[in-house]
């Protein structure tokens, strides 16, 4: 591995963030680190005031820096901010999050004492209303979103991804940044290749970054068809190196269909008999599906009263048919252009 220097380059994709950009960039800057610190943010084209905020935050903090990713990607905006950066550790935040006060401080040790590559830890979703906080918990437990390390990982080791990442800038020069004709699923294609060169990808459960999810039903369903949609479409690239649990959803969304479709001959008299009868095999899985919401939604949902309760049980299916549906989409078709629209159009909507 490339003997390294001291200093951490924040870097942070930014569009129509008004809402959390600042204490985002408060929990990155009082990161505790050995060395100089600065953060990039790479400017989208925000409608809501963000621009306007960075702009303040920017003037006030010689440490922050301002790049402008007129294309609103993320893999774009990454790789311009890391451009853009000069130190030797790389550092990626989400605007939608914020930072535990010895993340960076506990990632750089790991990243020395495992010599890995990229180091990540815990999303610890949380939420401000019944409904954000709902997706918080679907977010936070191994139903919701397929047991991936670091939604619900408590064993250190290395992983197939990291969320968000703590990355040695030698290693990026040398395997090549964000993959910009990738939209959504960046980060495992970038860590995928990282592994492939012979580098590790380390998780670390006592890293932990507080992320904000979206705040209405629409930008959830939006958010997770693009991804599904660009999930599709590594698979159409990498197959098999595709974990299997990200076929849950399609399968999902394949076993309602055929219940639809045996349904609907069975009540036109067009399957009957012993074929009907093992046709109806096909409710199984979606009748175990439903029974498995409702138990864990109602447990998830628990403590904070029965609009989080209802609206768990909503999350955890809009989260799964959506992704469901865009990755057969992607599959079938290809990702092309489709972009996460869930952050836009925040120009009319209030702030707390």
């Amino acid at each position: 591995m490339v003997a390294e220097g001291a200093g951490v380059s924040f870097v942070m994709p930014v569009l129509n963030e008004r809402r959390y950009l600042e204490r985002a960039v408060e929990t990155t800057l009082a990161q505790r680190v050995d060395g100089p610190t600065e953060l990039v943010l790479a400017l989208g084209p925000s409608t809501d005031g963000t621009t306007e905020l960075a702009e303040r935050l920017a003037a006030e903090d010689p440490r922050i820096t301002l790049a402008h990713n007129p294309a609103a990607d993320i893999p774009i905006g990454l790789n311009i901010a890391i451009r853009a950066s000069t130190l030797p550790t790389i550092i990626r935040v989400d605007a939608h999050s914020e930072l535990a006060p010895d993340y960076t401080e506990r990632a750089l040790a790991t990243l020395a004492r495992t010599r890995a590559a990229n180091v990540g830890g815990v999303m610890r979703a949380d939420g401000r209303t019944p409904f954000q906080r709902a997706v918080a918990r679907a977010y936070n437990s191994p139903i919701g979103l397929g047991g991936g390390a670091y939604h619900s990982g408590t064993h250190e080791g290395e992983a197939e991804s990291a969320y968000l990442g703590v990355m040695r800038r030698a290693v990026l020069d040398e395997v090549g940044l964000f993959d910009e004709s990738i939209r959504r699923g960046e980060d495992w294609e970038l860590n995928l290749r990282i592994r492939s060169a012979g580098y590790r990808v380390w998780f670390d459960p006592s890293l932990a970054v507080t992320y904000w999810p979206r705040e209405s039903w629409a930008r959830l369903a939006r958010q997770f068809h693009a991804t599904g949609t660009w999930r599709g479409e590594l698979v159409r690239r990498y197959g098999r190196r595709n974990s299997a649990r990200f076929f849950a959803p399609p399968a999902l969304v394949a076993a309602i269909v055929l219940s639809l479709v045996c349904g609907l001959l069975q009540a036109t008299g067009a399957l009957t008999g012993w074929w009907s009868l093992l046709a109806s095999l096909v409710y199984l899985p979606v009748i175990a599906y439903a029974l498995l919401v409702l138990v864990v939604g109602l447990g998830l949902g628990g403590g904070k009263g029965w609009r989080d309760k209802l609206w768990t049980l909503a999350v955890l299916p809009t989260i799964h048919l959506t992704w469901g549906v865009g990755f057969l989409g992607g599959l079938v078709r290809g990702a092309h252009h489709t972009v996460d629209t869930s952050r836009l159009g925040d120009r009319n909507t209030p702030l707390p």
